[in-house]
């Protein structure tokens, strides 16, 4: 019951103290969880950014909806997808992981043909819908565990794509922006959704059961 005790615990932070910071530790702890996070054919095809320093994340304002909460946190993590998938990604992904279980090059081609006759001929929109999908739940592990640390976070998809992706070059790198996510400290004072109660669907209407 811990983990459902953590999320009853969480909520989307609305106001940060702009002076305090998280911790490393935390910060490497809530990482991982995304690191870990399973994806798609093992494939990963994002990166997750952790930007701390207060110039860029100035830059990254613009468009935002909450532009303080932005501003203020301590960190901004950002879930960066791959623009497409190509024969070398998916190579390189299945190359590292025979490398290290200690299998030849190669062991898993027939499945990876497989994927580069799903994926490659398909439109690059397609493709990035797909791997778009990935990060949320990367994203989903690293609230779980910041939620685990007791530490104050947001989920953000109210912000301009195109001004992340500009500021932090994402287009040359094959990449392309997806979501956000806030870390830092509350502030309660003016973190106004904080004494609300959490709502959520009634089990009864949010599962539907054969």
């Amino acid at each position: 019951m811990a983990l459902i005790e953590d999320l009853k615990w969480r909520h989307a932070v609305k106001a940060y103290k702009p002076n305090e910071k998280v911790s490393q530790e935390n910060i490497d702890k809530i990482v991982e969880a995304a690191r870990l996070a399973p994806s798609s054919s093992g494939l990963q095809p994002f990166k997750v950014i952790v930007i701390k320093d207060q110039q860029i994340k100035e830059k990254l304002t613009a468009g935002a909806l909450n532009p303080e909460c932005m501003r203020d946190a301590s960190h901004v993590i950002i879930f960066a997808a791959w623009d497409r998938y190509t024969a070398e990604r998916i190579d390189k992904v299945y190359d590292f992981t025979t490398d290290e279980r200690g299998l030849p090059r190669g062991r898993f081609g027939s499945y990876t043909d497989k994927l580069k006759n799903i994926y490659l001929d398909q439109p690059a929109e397609l493709n990035f819908a797909h791997t778009a999908r990935q990060t949320y739940i990367a994203l989903g592990l690293a609230l779980a565990q910041a939620a685990e640390l007791k530490v104050d976070t947001t989920p953000v998809e109210g912000f301009d794509n195109a001004v992340v992706d500009e500021v932090l070059n994402l287009r040359e790198q094959g990449l392309r922006s997806v979501s956000l996510m806030y870390v830092g400290i509350a502030d309660p004072a003016n973190d106004w959704i904080a004494p609300m109660k959490k709502v959520r669907s009634p089990k009864a209407d949010f599962v539907i059961e054969f």
